[in-house]
């Protein structure tokens, strides 16, 4: 038996975490850092690390775990009450990079005799990977503004969730049509049909499964809860690929929603953290950075990666904008809108990694997409910030949280000064003891 798997895990932990904390003291994701350490160590650089079946099965484990934690932590309630304007920036959003997206795959992919279906499917694809948006970045840009209590930033918020549900739509019904030439479509969406219908009817059940058992248990035996869920979460993904030909992830992220509303999910979620932090996120990030060859970067594989960056920023810019002004927003907020919804992310390489292992995407794009997300995490902090320059913290903060803001803050400072003068008094008793 080979061992050689064990010290390729072993670096790939140490390369993601320290790649990761030099990301972070610049302020960016620590998936920009596993990503890094993926194409140093990879092929497309040192060539110490390679993908091997035993890494690939690590990595499909870890993005069925990823995306069925982001269900889990999905606000259902909050997705009924974006309203209006998130439904039309996220709508937007999605359906002008889907347009732009598969122009720029007929573009440069061209047909190399393969099925017709399959290339068109193929181009298709690359629009499907330019629709998904990973807001973690934009949040925490607009909250060392101190403009996440704003109109842009409910907004943003709003439109992201909703743009998830979207792209996990886009990534089904691509997916399932493009993945089996041999099905026709009529039985293909028959089966999208059925596995919405499997969703809701197992989810409800599971959802209620939970409740009941927790109330058996009483709060007692709650590491169970967490074991319970995983077995949900892969008979769900395993159930989607085999019955409906759906993506596993699809069906993790739609069990980890289903559960969401249980009392036990931030417990579950908890637990389940260690796992993607210590082994599973980080070999399915690497792993991306592992397929990547920059051995053929040529020119060709250059104007590529230029125009998928270019149309990545520039559709969701324009979409998003657009749909933010329908909804009344400024044109200064509606710019703001734009810029905060085109940073990709984790979302975008799991799209494009399931899009690869199904041949729904060409190999030469794979080097663009990455650097678009690492490319998309730089830039939107930096113009976010640029476009709130010269302007108030407070500015455009909603008039309850601005209240609720500046009485925290008044509450802040009068704690302050109690201190200071229980201070002053101790140490004006300790000077008197000491005369005596």
């Amino acid at each position: 038996m080979e061992y050689r798997y064990l010290i390729d895990i072993a670096l790939i932990l140490f390369s993601t975490k320290l790649l990761g904390l030099v990301t972070r003291k610049f302020n960016l994701p620590q998936v920009v850092g596993a990503l890094l350490a993926g194409l140093i160590f990879g092929p497309a650089c040192l060539n110490i690390l390679h993908s091997s079946e035993l890494l690939e099965t690590f990595s499909e484990l870890g993005v069925i775990v990823l995306m069925f934690t982001a269900g889990l932590t999905t606000d259902i309630k909050e997705l009924k009450s974006a309203g209006k304007s998130g439904f039309l920036v996220a709508l937007s959003g999605v359906i002008v990079p889907l347009i732009m997206g598969t122009a720029v795959g007929f573009l440069f992919n061209k047909s190399q005799g393969e099925n017709t279906t399959i290339h068109i499917y193929q181009n298709i694809f690359i629009g499907v990977i330019l629709t998904a948006t990973s807001v973690s970045i934009t949040v925490e840009a607009l909250k060392e503004l101190g403009k996440f209590s704003t109109k842009v930033g409910n907004t943003i918020l709003a439109a992201a969730i909703i743009d998830d549900v979207l792209g996990l739509i886009c990534l089904t019904v691509v997916t399932s049509l493009g993945g089996n030439t041999d099905v026709s479509i009529p039985l293909m969406l028959l089966k999208i049909v059925l596995f919405c219908a499997f969703v809701i009817v197992f989810g409800f059940a599971a959802n209620k499964f939970m409740g009941w058992y927790a109330k058996r248990l009483k709060n007692k035996h709650l590491q169970r809860f967490p074991i319970l869920a995983f077995i949900f979460c892969l008979v769900f993904a395993y159930c989607s690929e085999e019955f409906f030909g759906v993506a596993d992830i699809t069906g993790a992220f739609a069990v980890g929603v289903a559960l969401s509303t249980t009392q036990e999910a931030p417990y579950i979620e908890n637990r389940f953290r260690p796992l993607e932090y210590l082994l599973l996120t980080p070999i399915f990030f690497a792993g991306i950075g592992l397929k990547v060859q920059i051995t053929n970067f040529n020119g060709t594989i250059l104007v590529i990666t230029i125009a998928v960056c270019l149309t990545a920023i520039i559709s969701k810019f324009i979409g998003c904008g657009i749909g933010a002004k329908l909804c009344g927003l400024s044109a200064g907020d509606s710019m703001r809108v734009g810029i905060g919804m085109f940073c990709r992310g984790e979302v975008a390489l799991i799209v494009a990694n399931k899009g690869a292992s199904m041949g729904l995407m060409h190999e030469s794009f794979m080097a663009p997409v990455v650097i678009m997300v690492v490319l998309c995490a730089i830039i939107t902090p930096v113009l976010l910030k640029l476009s709130y320059r010269g302007e108030s913290s407070y500015a455009g903060m909603e008039t309850s949280k601005l209240a609720e803001r500046l009485d925290v803050s008044e509450q802040l400072d009068a704690i302050n000064r109690q201190l200071l003068d229980t201070e002053r008094r101790m140490r004006g008793d300790k000077e008197d003891s000491e005369r005596e």
